[in-house]
This record gives C-alpha cells, structure tokens and sequence, in this order.
C-alpha cells in the first residue's frame, strides 16, 4: 500500500541528497511564505480537527496542542526559516588524515537517506519534520494520527507546492494519508525505503514502534520530568519554574511532572507553589510527609510517581537529600529532561552529573528542552536514547557520513 510513497522518497532522495545549499534555502523560504498565504486554509482545515476531537472526548490539554491560530501558524513559518539560516550539515569533513602511504582519509557529514516519522495530534510537527529533512538532504515521509489528518493533509499539500514551485521534486515530502494502524505497521517494516523511522507521541506509540519496526528507531522519549528543590533554593526561583514547568503547556513532554522538594524548605515551599498552582486548577497528588503539609492533598500510588500526566496535574515527594532526590529520579525517570533549583554549587554540580538525562537544568524550567529554543531552528522530536541522538533532534543528529579516500595509484 505504501510501497510508492517508498519508490518516490527514493527517487526524490537523488536530487535531494545533491542539491546546493542555496537550493534547499530557497525552497525552505517558499513553505514558509506557503504557510503563511495559506493561513485560513490551514485553520479551516484545523477547526475540522478540532471539532471532531470535541466529540470523541479529547482532553483539553490535547486540545491545545492540537489547535492552530494564526500566531502558532506564524511560529511554524518562523521555525521553517530559522531552519533555513542555519549552517549546512552535508557535506562537512568532521576529520581528515593522510596515511603513511599518502593516501588522504576524509570523514564527510552526508544525509541519512528517507526518513519515516510517525507522529499522533501535532500538526505543527509536519512542517518542523519537513523542514529539518529537506535542510540535512532527507527525503521524509510523515504519517499523523487521525486526530490531525485535516491539518496535515492541508499543510503538506502547501509544502510540496512550495519545494515544486522551488525547482524540487515535491516527493521530497510525502504524506501518508491513510491514518489506520495498518499503515503504521506497514511503515514500519519498509525497510527496502526507509532508512530510519522516528516515533513521535505518547507512551503507547513510542513503544508500539520501538517493540514492531524492523526499520532502525530513533526513539524520542516520553517525558516525566522531575524538579526538585533543594534546601537552598531561591523561592521566588522555585515558584516561578515550577508554575512556568508544569503549567505553560501541560499536553507537551517537557512539561514537568514529578515536585521532589528537600524536607528542610518543604513547608514554605509546597505551600507556596500549591498557592501558585491553584492560579491553573493543578491538581497535586503526594506521600505521606506531603499531605502533612496540605492535608487535602490526594495520596500518591507508585503509579503517579512514573506518569507522565500531560494534564494539569502533578506528583510531590518530599525528601531527605540531594542523594534521595536522585534516587527517585533515577527509579522513575524517562531520561527526558530534569531540573534543580539551588544557590549551592556544590549541590548543583553533584546533581547534575549524577542525573542521567538528555537534559539537566539547574534553575530553569524544563520547557526549554527544545529544538527552537536549543538554537536548532525545529526538532523531530526529543530522544532519550544515547545512541546517535539525544535531546532535541536537529541537523547533526539527521546526518551520517561516508569516508573519501583519495589516492594516487596507491595499492595494498
């Protein structure tokens, strides 16, 4: 069934994988344009969407991240040219030696080849995917979930006409439009075409694609992130991160989930943040030394503790040490993203050695593990793997390489 969407990123990969920088800027420029001319368009089409998450009972925080308005249609446009303006990747001699025998050895960054992403209810991930791709020399082939299938169909129709329009082949970005699992499976093992396929989602889809693919897995992670306050925190610091960490956007992996705070501060500090997080309605689930704080406060089951909610909703474990923090952390991080929030350096410095996650913050949120804000213009997504990639993935982590060997006659 989609075997041609294989056959054309193939094809499409040649031109692709040769095009001059300049070439690939300019056609990075007329998606942007694309998307913005096209504005009403791409909402209509996301009302649609919208509309029928409503009636299948999408949670709100979903909602939001499935909506589009024109200041979000403008940031994607803006991440498309940020992507553009960005030192070219291919073609980079990472090192060069020359033999004894005088034969010189390059090692050159080249493209990856096709790249498959399978992503559920966020549109803008179309365009980020898309861009990052065509700038590394990628051909990409994107499958959303059905909850997005209105946006995407109607966004990747304005980037295929803007990279023809481009001088490109517009099967440079393919759209699987069949949304049913049988179309994930089948892009799953394509393992003839696709050389690389990166999940982007929720817990089951990551897992569903790490356990099923044939084809090699960047896995992008799941994010129960932790903060932990420690005794010598700031905290006006502490209130601040941890309102702006789980609350600007609650339905993203970077979104805090997990409130560990040192016993000696506790008090004042729980009492504080609960205040702040009342402002969003954030429910806080905690142990036992918690609720002897907020007495109200529902008690925390070892579930709570590895969930990544995505909702208006939090852990609170109160701790001992920086030691037991970590140990917590540890047990049930998902190695996305955690944070400190101390005046010790000391303290900070043991933490975030010892903490072994893609990305460790001390005294700032954790809503900043991302592509845009890493300086990378977008990212496919977040890996918490440590093999090729981890933390955003951006240009380098979308480029392999080759060795060229040049010689003069030389033979063994």
């Amino acid at each position: 069934m989609l075997e041609r969407l294989g056959i054309n990123a193939k094809e499409a990969e040649k031109t692709l994988m040769v095009a001059s920088s300049e070439k690939k800027n300019q056609a990075l420029k007329k998606i942007a344009e694309g998307l913005i001319e096209n504005t009403d368009k791409i909402i209509e089409a996301n009302k649609v969407d919208l509309e029928n998450g409503e009636k299948n009972g999408m949670a709100k925080s979903m909602l939001d991240r499935l909506k589009f308005d024109k200041e979000r249609i403008e940031g994607m446009a803006k991440g498309v040219l940020d992507v553009a303006t960005l030192p070219e990747p291919v073609g980079r001699i990472l090192s060069a030696t020359e033999r004894p025998n005088g034969l010189r050895i390059e090692k050159v960054s080249t493209p990856i080849g096709v790249i498959a992403v399978i992503f559920e209810a966020r549109p803008n991930v179309t365009s980020d995917a898309a861009a990052l791709c065509l700038k590394s020399g990628n051909t990409v082939i994107l499958r959303g979930g059905k909850e997005a299938i209105n946006s995407n169909k109607t966004i990747a129709k304005v980037m295929r006409q803007a990279v023809k329009e481009a001088g490109m082949p517009e099967d440079v970005i393919q759209l699987v439009e069949d949304t049913s699992r049988e179309s994930a499976n089948e892009l799953m093992k394509m393992n003839e075409y696709v050389d690389v396929l990166i999940p982007r989602g929720g817990a089951g889809l990551i897992q569903a694609v790490v356990k099923n693919a044939t084809v090699p897995v960047i896995e992008t992670g799941v994010g129960n992130c932790h903060i932990y306050i420690d005794k010598n925190a700031d905290l006006k610091k502490a209130v601040d991160i941890v309102f702006n960490a789980k609350t600007s956007r609650p339905s993203v992996c970077n979104a805090a989930e997990s409130l560990l705070i040192h016993k000696d501060i506790a008090k004042e500090a729980l009492v504080a943040i609960k205040n702040k997080l009342d402002e969003k309605d954030v429910t806080l689930v905690g142990d036992s030394k918690a609720r002897e704080i907020i007495p109200d406060m529902e008690k925390a089951t070892d579930a709570d503790w590895a969930t990544e909610y995505l909702d208006y909703k939090m852990s609170v474990k109160i701790v001992d040490s920086v030691e037991e923090a970590i140990e917590h952390i540890y047990k049930y991080s998902t190695g996305h993203s955690e944070c400190i929030v101390t005046e010790n350096a000391g303290i900070a410095e043991k933490f975030m050695n010892q903490v072994d996650s893609a990305a460790v913050y001390l005294n700032a949120s954790t809503r900043f593990t991302d592509g845009g804000e890493f300086g990378f213009g977008a990212e496919i997504g977040i890996s918490t793997q440590k093999l090729h990639a981890r933390g955003p993935i951006g240009l380098p982590e979308l480029q392999s390489f080759k060795y060229k060997i040049y010689g003069d006659g030389q033979i063994r």
